[in-house]
């Protein structure tokens, strides 16, 4: 088995023409690229300077080559030669390696390339005249190995095509050796082991040739070997000499220790069938690898797909909340239907009236809360300067003079000054949705109360601060609106629906009071017994889910103890209806607390 097939001398094509002047045959032909594969090899040079980092080598593809071997490079010439019957069964019209990522339709082909690569870029040194072709032969066994591991430092991601590329062409060599006996075992162990210490194969990939060769080359002496692969692993691309002195002292070991080793008469089908057995191995644990890879692949698409579609849902409902908001609070106090039309004969208002005195009373308290609950410290900061202005700090000031008498560079700052900044007033924003079907009559009166209660002082606290309440059953009704002015009167309401549309109620009062964005004291406030069916619910569950994760606190207020309660939601339960409005004050005051 010969390794230098990879590495050849400048070919001679006029000795080669002669031998057929005496023997009356015509001459040959001289073996050329057909056109067809010009484009491919052209391409391939192209790829080739990013492979090795040379600008000067050139490419020829065609069916078959001058030297024998799947591909070969000529450091005189500069010229790398491919055999094109390597991206079989692919045809040269199907075939473009100036596209990044082509060469993933022909890993073995692409594999070679990347090792004859490898040699361009790191077999600089080249054996000088006279040197013993048995040692030259012996340094270039070991430079397979070493150019491979040279080239996995600058491109470590080629290591993938590098373990084709060695299915490739060792497999041939095993095959058709051109050294016996106890030769033959140790260049097996230096092609495969020795692409095992650099990271191409791994140890448990390589165990059957490991196995095998320990024992027909003896642990001492493959212990021996597997000293000067690894001595040549580190040694420089063009260090001429050391490379010599390790094919000597490969040579050295071998004519030591062979007279010795009894060579079994079977040993070239031993060592093809251990390395038969490690590239079934690379074979098995790369298609592994390509499957997990392509497993991975398409559970990001599938995840990737997925967001798509929930960003897409996602800014639907928004659209579809914006829309419902806009209808709902737009409508002048109509009730309309989720789609934005109008529903004159289900509206629950039933008219208005002014505020009693302990509503007034209840929302002058309610406001005062607000305000001290939002009320925020002014923050200190402290800084200090070499130089006024600022308070000077007698300790700091003697450290500095001792600092510049012992001659440092002082660094001791002994101005302390302190900045006070106002924290800015968290607004209010605080959302009502009402159940006004059938069973919620006992809520009708406290929650409008409720509702002109919180609206007034939230307008009475802060300007920015936004209150609004809907009603609803299967259609919706705005009972307060979020504006700037408090509103004069209390809407009074009945609950006599049917069904229930808590999911538009929430979107719409999640628009409108922008419930979802943080910087504000964020409430909503469900008043209901959630006697709803799945789906109802599953869909109000959904946007609760949503406010809970963007910081928005979620209040449902029962009146029965036959209520539902929605998860997600905090639930309170009130045995008294018009205890409504003194607990949603609280939970409106907590909320503006809690707000940082």
């Amino acid at each position: 088995m010969s390794a230098h097939h990879h590495i050849q001398p400048t070919p001679d094509d006029d000795t080669d023409l002669a031998r057929w002047d005496d023997d009356g045959a015509p001459p040959t032909q001289p073996r050329s690229s057909p056109a067809a594969w010009l484009r491919v090899g052209a391409e391939l040079g192209d790829r080739l300077v990013a492979l090795s980092g040379r600008q000067d080598l050139l490419v020829t593809c065609r069916p078959g080559t001058r030297s024998g071997a799947p591909a070969a490079f000529f450091p005189t010439l500069g010229e790398v030669e491919f055999d094109a019957r390597l991206f079989a069964p692919l045809k040269h019209h199907e075939i473009h390696p100036r596209i990044v990522g082509d060469e993933e339709r022909y890993p073995a082909a692409w594999g070679v390339f990347v090792h004859e690569a490898a040699h361009a870029a790191h077999s600089i040194w080249t054996a000088p005249a006279g040197a013993n072709p048995r040692v030259v032969e012996a340094a270039l066994l070991l430079e397979e190995s070493r150019v491979e591991g040279a080239h996995l430092i600058t491109r470590p991601t080629d290591r993938t095509y590098l373990r084709t590329s060695a299915r490739t062409l060792v497999m041939p060599d095993i095959a058709h050796p051109t050294l016996q006996g106890i030769e033959h075992a140790a260049a097996v162990a230096a092609l495969i082991l020795g692409r095992r210490d650099v990271g191409i194969l791994d140890a448990g990939e390589t165990r059957a040739v490991a196995d095998l060769c320990e024992k027909v080359l003896g642990a001492d002496l493959l212990a021996t070997l597997t000293r000067i692969w690894t001595a040549a692993h580190q040694c420089a691309d063009h260090d001429t000499t050391t490379m010599l002195a390790h094919g000597q002292d490969w040579c050295d070991a071998l004519d030591t220790a062979a007279p010795t080793l009894p060579v079994p008469e079977n040993l070239t089908d031993l060592l093809s069938g251990a390395v038969g057995v490690v590239m079934d191995s690379t074979e098995a644990t790369d298609a592994a690898d390509l499957a997990a890879q392509a497993a991975a692949t398409n559970a990001m698409a599938t995840r990737s797909r997925t967001q798509a579609n929930d960003r897409a849902q996602q800014a639907s409902r928004r659209r579809q909340a914006a829309a419902t908001a806009s209808s709902v609070f737009n409508s002048g106090g109509a009730t309309v239907n989720p789609d934005g039309t109008p529903a004159p004969y289900s509206n629950p208002v039933t008219g208005t009236r002014r505020p009693t005195a302990a509503e007034k009373s209840a929302a002058a308290r309610l406001s005062r809360a607000l305000r001290a609950a939002a009320y925020r410290e002014r923050t200190e900061e402290q800084t200090t300067s070499p130089t006024p202005p600022g308070r000077l700090n007698m300790g700091r000031a003697l450290a500095r003079d001792a600092q510049r008498a012992a001659g440092s560079i002082p660094s001791a700052e002994p101005f302390t000054q302190t900045r006070r900044r106002n924290s800015p007033t968290p607004p209010l924003r605080v959302g009502i949705a009402v159940d006004v079907s059938g069973s919620m009559r006992a809520a009708c009166a406290p929650v409008a109360s409720a509702a002109w209660i919180v609206a007034r002082a939230a307008a009475l606290t802060d300007p920015d601060s936004r209150t609004a309440t809907i009603a609803y059953d299967t259609h919706l009704t705005a009972l307060t609106r979020p504006t700037h002015r408090a509103p004069e009167r209390v809407t009074t309401f009945g609950a006599n629906g049917s069904s229930h549309n808590l999911a538009n109620a929430l979107d719409a009062l999640d628009h409108g009071l922008e419930l979802s964005r943080p910087g504000a004291g964020r409430l909503l406030v469900i008043v209901t017994d959630a006697v709803y069916t799945p789906d109802e619910t599953a869909q109000a569950v959904t946007r609760v889910k949503q406010l809970t994760t963007a910081g928005c606190a979620v209040l449902q207020l029962t009146l029965t103890a036959k209520s539902q309660h929605l998860p997600g939601t905090t639930l309170l339960h009130l045995p008294q209806p018009s205890s409504a409005p003194a607990a949603i004050a609280t939970a409106a005051t907590d909320a503006i607390r809690r707000t940082r």
